[in-house]
């Protein structure tokens, strides 16, 4: 009885030892399998922003050492006129661009979430622009609205409407890359539609009992419903919109091949005045700098957003 007792004893430690083994080895297979993610954002995210960070505060030429020059490189930018003609010209396509997108991609998610013959196909030709490339799209939008043989000048002399000079103005140039932007907004639309596609039909025929019209159904069941779709939508819109460049470039490409931003700075985004400073003027401690005052101004939008949705949106209980 000693001896069974003793090695009673003995059972737990060897248990306990092998379930470390087991875990520690689990641990090990785990770090493997994770490994390139790992070793592919240390090396292609963290330390580049960690290059970047330092590249802010330093004077950077290739054939000379980093120089330590402080807030210097933050400074000129604000002593730059065209950084703040940047800055107004990005927030006009976060305030304007951006709702009027959201609004449009509601309504077409509405009009495609009617059942009706044919829906699978009207879905298809409303989410094809979505993936065209945006130079071709900007190409094609860029031949539409010319001033002197566009097709949609062309069609306004037909009601006897004088058009607009369009991209080509800097009134216009604005306006145009946000039609743009609604042409192409079939990924929004396609995330509405999915929510509109969860909302419980029963809330619909509950409330169609009661009485309510379609008006009353859409502002008290459809919106409040989606208002998480919306809240997403609208961060990943903030947040593409203060990267604008793609339409941008080829529009001042266009417009005039010798100056980005053009007609006038109008279409001089943030993204593209980084672009001409890091690529065409070689003034990496500045780009570094305007790159580090873009990732603040979207952090605090996006926190700012965030902490205003609890007022608004709504997420359904789980439990």
């Amino acid at each position: 009885m000693a001896v069974k007792t003793a090695s009673q004893a003995k059972a737990p430690a060897r248990t306990r030892r092998g379930m470390s083994r087991h875990t520690r080895r689990g641990l090990i297979t785990g770090l493997l399998f994770i490994s390139p993610w790992v070793a592919g954002f240390l090396l292609f995210t963290l330390y580049p922003m960690v290059t970047s960070l330092i590249y802010s505060f330093s004077e950077v030429k290739f054939n000379k050492p980093l120089k330590f020059v402080g807030l210097t490189n933050y400074v000129t930018l604000f002593q730059d006129p065209r950084f703040w003609v940047s800055l107004r010209n990005t927030a006009y396509i976060v305030l304007i661009a951006v709702p009027l997108q959201l609004f449009c991609s509601f309504i077409c998610a509405l009009l495609l979430n009617i059942r009706v013959r044919g829906q699978a196909f009207y879905r298809v030709v409303y989410y094809l622009p979505a993936i065209v490339p945006a130079v071709a799209s900007t190409l094609l939008w860029y031949w539409l609205l010319r001033a002197d043989d566009g097709l949609v000048n062309h069609l306004l002399g037909l009601l006897g409407i004088q058009g607009p000079l369009w991209i080509n103005s800097p009134q216009w140039s604005k306006p145009s890359l946000v039609l743009l932007g609604l042409w192409g907004l079939g990924g929004t639309m396609v995330i509405y539609l999915a929510g509109l596609q969860d909302v419980p039909q029963s809330l619909y025929e509950s409330a169609e009992l009661d009485g309510a019209g379609w008006m009353r159904r859409l502002w008290h069941i459809t919106i409040p419903l989606i208002s998480s779709i919306t809240l997403f939508n609208l961060v990943i819109g903030v947040i593409d919109a203060f990267q604008y460049f793609a339409q941008a470039y080829v529009v001042g490409r266009l417009a005039t091949a010798s100056a980005l931003g053009a007609p006038q700075d109008s279409t001089l985004f943030y993204a593209l005045l980084l672009y001409d400073k890091l690529v065409n003027k070689f003034q990496i401690g500045q780009a570094s700098a305007m790159a580090w005052i873009l990732f603040v101004i979207i952090l605090l939008c996006t926190l700012v957003i965030l902490r205003s949705s609890r007022r608004w949106a709504y997420y359904e209980d789980s439990g």
